[in-house]
């Protein structure tokens, strides 16, 4: 990918621009982890950008360009959709003149059930779409999964029922489909695509409690999933 050669570009500290990477998506792309409810009654989440895959780019090409300066702007937000991220693309991603813009959504999406999903690949592709017009790259990154039991780590009855309503959506094969179409638009729109969703898929095949690996047990991927992610990006970007 062109980013590549930008930030190989910047080693020379004085005659190259810096190389900018937006990441644009939900509470997995913030950096959310567990999650707990307040004296309120309503519920919160630890938040550790230091743990975001993000950060651990911005660590990884430090390593790798030691000599280059890669500007890393989160803009994930818990909650978000691909509508939401849409309504502030202008705002959070578009007025930094990113070089790559990370795309990641699903997980909220995919709530508003089978039928919402090609809606979803529609949101995507006009995203799409407005990002390359200011002349950026764009990874369309797979997230997921949510949880697929009723892990025994959940403490709180309410957490449990959010717990058997997520893994409706994952074992119903839900989130699936809507990454199903981001992908087809992805491939149709020429963006590159990182699944990590789908290595996530082969270590549930292969006997791995993937719910074990969720932060949160619900729908947060663990710090140390963060890096992987990390390292599926890097490795995207190094792709012709």
């Amino acid at each position: 990918m062109k980013i590549i050669d930008k930030i190989n570009a910047k080693q020379d500290m004085y005659n190259n621009p810096s190389a900018t990477i937006v990441f644009l998506g939900d509470s997995i792309t913030q950096g959310c982890f567990e999650v707990f409810f307040t004296t309120s009654g309503t519920i919160d989440t630890i938040y550790e950008n230091a743990n975001s895959f993000s950060t651990r780019v911005r660590e990884i090409f430090a390593y790798l360009y030691p000599n280059a300066q890669v500007n890393i702007i989160n803009s994930g937000i818990s909650g978000d959709s691909v509508k939401g991220g849409l309504k502030r693309l202008e705002r959070d991603v578009l007025k930094f003149s990113p070089d790559l813009v990370v795309v990641g959504y699903g997980a909220n999406d995919c709530t508003l059930g089978r039928e919402k999903a090609t809606e979803y690949g529609e949101d995507l592709r006009t995203l799409f779409t407005k990002i390359k017009a200011c002349g950026a790259e764009i990874i369309y990154l797979t997230e997921g999964p949510l949880c697929t039991t009723l892990s025994p780590f959940l403490p709180d009855e309410r957490l449990k029922k959010l717990a058997n309503d997520f893994a409706k959506l994952e074992n119903d094969g839900v989130l699936e489909e809507y990454f199903r179409i981001g992908k087809k638009t992805a491939k149709e729109e020429e963006v590159k695509i990182c699944d990590v969703y789908s290595a996530w898929k082969k270590l549930e095949k292969n006997g791995v409690n993937v719910t074990e690996l969720l932060a949160n047990k619900l729908n947060h991927p663990s710090r140390e999933f963060h890096r992987y992610m990390a390292i599926k990006l890097i490795e995207t970007m190094f792709e012709d």
